[in-house]
């Protein structure tokens, strides 16, 4: 019998129990390839923009689980509510967001969008100037919504521009969502 195959057969196993060559975890397998703590509000994010919308939701919901029902949190379930035609629960959503944060402009832009949805263009014109006046007037989206809720308020007809408009949904992070009619 030759030593050489024995000899490499001891020296490996000892490598192993010292953890030389895995990092020093000693015996204990390697985690899933890619495994790492993904924010669920990254992840919902991600979702919206391709139209997962309760996908999203779901996304959301877990972020909610681990982090609580903070002003993103109950800002992005409330979103995706909205995009699902959930505008009762949307608004409930929201409105408990900016009672948390009345100094968040998304929120109250959103809040505004819902309101709009549902035919209160008076109380919508309102959140849009909260959230233009929270926002120091920085976001040209605010500002195309409010100008599109006070044309519809006081509008006696709707043009066909203001009638097809379309409201904007912002979030916090990058990008932004276009509302579609919600059913």
């Amino acid at each position: 019998m030759r030593p050489f195959p024995l000899l490499t057969i001891l020296a490996l196993a000892l490598s192993a129990c010292s953890g030389a060559g895995d990092g020093g975890e000693g015996l204990f397998a390697p985690g899933v390839a890619g495994e790492m703590d993904v924010d669920g509000l990254t992840v919902g994010h991600r979702l919206m923009e391709a139209g997962e919308y309760e996908l999203a939701l779901q996304a959301y919901t877990r972020a909610a689980g681990q982090q609580g029902l903070t002003i993103d949190t109950l800002s992005a379930l409330g979103s995706a509510n909205l995009r699902l035609g959930r505008l009762g629960q949307a608004e409930r959503l929201l409105r408990q967001a900016v009672e948390e944060d009345p100094d968040f402009p998304p929120a109250w832009n959103n809040l505004g969008v819902i309101l709009m949805e549902q035919g209160r263009t008076g109380e919508a014109s309102e959140m849009f100037r909260r959230a233009y006046a929270t926002d120091n007037g920085d976001s040209d989206e605010i500002r195309d919504n409010l100008r599109l809720a006070l044309a519809r308020l006081d509008a006696t007809g709707y043009g066909d521009e203001e009638e097809n408009a379309e409201f904007q949904l912002i979030r916090r992070g990058q990008g932004d969502f276009l509302i579609l009619n919600a059913p």
